[in-house]
């Protein structure tokens, strides 16, 4: 099976399929499909379906261009219909693996991808899952349900393995093509065959680790990693505040050592799909074997309580002009959770936005990348349609929550009553009476 596999590849005869064409699997789709590898990508949502095979880009710049020529040229289709897993050689289970309500993993998805792939097993297929998960979920849960539902045995007659996802939305330089990765897969010959199929696809380093778990750890030691450096400077940021110092100037300072130091910066919290959720991955695992991740929980705790800090100083800066919070306009620049992107997921500033209806402040936002947002938790909002000094005058307060380049912050520093930067967005403008920053 490895000789026969090792040469399909080479030939470029493998069919590629994806599962989950969102921000992992659709740039991995198009990455196949330009390496020469026919691709499918199966999705249950058929908007996102049809938008493929009309060759629309609907992800932003973490997709190439040349998504609509592939579509023409019948190298990339998308489908519902889950039965053509019978005609691929390859798949990658690229789906999310959010939290639930109390916080642990929501690895329904990731089990509802592996059993629809379950049916249509053959012998000689590839199986990868990408996305971020507890270790031990390849082992635990997916290899017991392809070969139950099956009747192959892995190893023997297809192959499984783990290769984390790494999207970084914004990143003009690093993209899935030119992002080294990692592969654990069962067995020598499935971590062979598995990381020659990313090497005829990706220009980058393929280091391949012993086991699906090791993979699986590296990818939450990943963002773990920068949690907790997060939750340090956000820690140390409230404590700076109270004894007047900076902490962006403390930063900028400790930086300037060329070794042994890398920079973190606060801001209202943490976002997107990685960072916040992937610690609770790991702790939730960890209690399985009695072993409390102290410094983790803590970063956690940090982390999560952000929002509300912001809040806080908000309200404080209301009380200094001798001012309530409730009934104040507020004006928030940015509810995406980087800067210069579309994507909200679990956005902090969505969190503050939250927070500040809660006191009863007047909320709006201006956000040149998010028109309008509805998350899974019921917050909803539309940006106001233009940023001019009329509009900024009109408020009692502007919070900048979002470091985007497309805003004139040196106009809203003029026309504001009173500025409160979360992102340190306004260091250089000279004039700076007004604001106040995190």
């Amino acid at each position: 099976m490895k000789t026969e596999l090792l040469k399909k590849i080479k030939e470029k005869k493998i069919v590629a399929g994806v599962v989950g064409l969102g921000y992992v699997g659709l740039p991995l789709a198009v990455e196949k499909a330009k390496a020469g590898f026919k691709t499918i990508g199966f999705d249950v949502q058929e908007s996102k379906v049809k938008m493929v095979n009309e060759g629309k880009n609907y992800i932003g710049d973490v997709v190439d261009n040349d998504l609509a020529d592939l579509v023409k040229n019948n190298m990339l289709s998308a489908t519902t219909d889950f039965s053509f897993i019978k005609d691929v050689d390859f798949v990658a289970i690229c789906v999310p693996t959010p939290l639930d309500e109390h916080q642990e993993p929501d690895i329904s998805y990731v089990k509802s991808s592996t059993e629809a792939v379950s049916k249509y097993l053959h012998k000689g297929m590839m199986v990868v899952l990408e996305s971020t998960t507890y270790p031990g979920t390849t082992e635990e849960l997916l290899k017991p349900i392809l070969e139950k539902n099956s009747g192959l045995v892995c190893g023997k007659d297809f192959y499984l393995g783990f290769s984390p996802e790494r999207v970084d939305p914004g990143n003009l330089f690093y993209k899935t093509k030119n992002t080294p990765k990692v592969v654990g897969a069962i067995g020598e010959d499935a971590a062979e065959v598995i990381s020659a199929m990313y090497s005829a696809v990706l220009e980058s380093d393929i280091h391949t680790v012993s086991s699906p778990a090791v993979a699986e750890m590296e990818k939450i030691l990943e963002n773990t990693y920068r949690n907790i450096n997060i939750g340090l400077v956000n820690e140390l940021g409230r404590l700076c505040n109270k004894m007047g110092i900076s902490v962006w100037e403390v930063i900028d300072a400790a930086k300037t050592k060329p070794y042994g130091f890398q920079a973190f910066y606060p801001g209202p919290g943490l976002g997107g799909h990685c960072i916040p959720l992937d610690p609770y991955y790991l702790t939730w695992k960890a209690r399985e074997y009695g072993f409390h991740t102290t410094l983790i929980e803590n970063s956690m705790v940090i982390n999560d309580s952000q929002p509300e800090y912001c809040v806080e100083r908000a309200i404080h800066i209301r009380n200094r002009h001798k001012k309530s919070i409730n009934g104040a306009k507020i004006l928030m620049l940015g509810v995406s959770y980087k800067n210069d992107i579309d994507d909200y997921r679990e956005s902090p500033a969505i969190r503050v936005y939250k927070e500040l209806k809660k006191v009863g402040a007047n909320v709006s936002y201006f956000d040149p990348w998010v028109a309008e947002f509805k998350n899974m938790y019921g917050e909803s909002g539309k940006s106001i349609p233009e940023l001019t000094p009329e509009v900024v005058k009109s408020y009692d307060l502007v919070m900048v929550t979002a470091a985007h380049s497309n805003v004139d912050y040196e106009m809203v520093q003029k026309n504001a009553v009173a500025i409160f930067d979360t992102k340190n967005v306004m260091k250089n403008i000279k004039a700076r009476d007004n604001i106040e920053v995190l």
